[in-house]
């Protein structure tokens, strides 16, 4: 009698299958949303998931003006830049940084979820936010993410 293998299956270019996604982020919370984001972009939501490789989808946000924050957060959250020169430090607020660049809010935040190495770096270039409705990926056929 054979016996049977079961040998945990590594994820390769083979395997990987590679969906599109699209989120909208209206009347969505921001970290609620960008915490699934950063699992789909990983892969972790694949049966075939591999820390070690990029398993992940692509994913498409749009509508990213209209995400919310929960409690005093649009008042006291504040975004930190410093361009290593005396006085360079630039402080803004949540509310500020909607008006000026909604898009910048979600990235920051997946891109503090997923992993600080050229692995991750490849994962955050799969992720696409847009402010508006419109999106250039029709043609991929993206699937509606909830």
């Amino acid at each position: 009698m054979r016996h049977l293998s079961f040998k945990t299956q590594s994820a390769n270019e083979k395997i990987v299958k590679r969906d599109w996604h699209v989120v909208d982020a209206t009347n969505q919370t921001l970290g609620r949303m960008t915490s699934k984001i950063a699992s789909t972009l990983r892969g972790k939501n694949k049966t075939y998931y591999t820390p070690h490789f990029d398993c992940g989808d692509y994913v498409i946000v749009i509508n990213s003006a209209k995400v919310k924050l929960t409690g005093n957060k649009l008042e006291d959250k504040e975004y930190q830049t410093y361009s290593m020169y005396p006085g360079g430090q630039k402080i803004e607020t949540a509310k500020e940084m909607i008006s000026r660049r909604p898009n910048l809010m979600i990235e920051r935040a997946v891109k503090g979820m997923l992993p600080k190495n050229r692995l991750g770096r490849a994962m955050y270039k799969k992720l696409f936010v847009y402010d508006g409705a419109d999106h250039p990926h029709k043609a991929q056929n993206p699937q509606e993410m909830k």
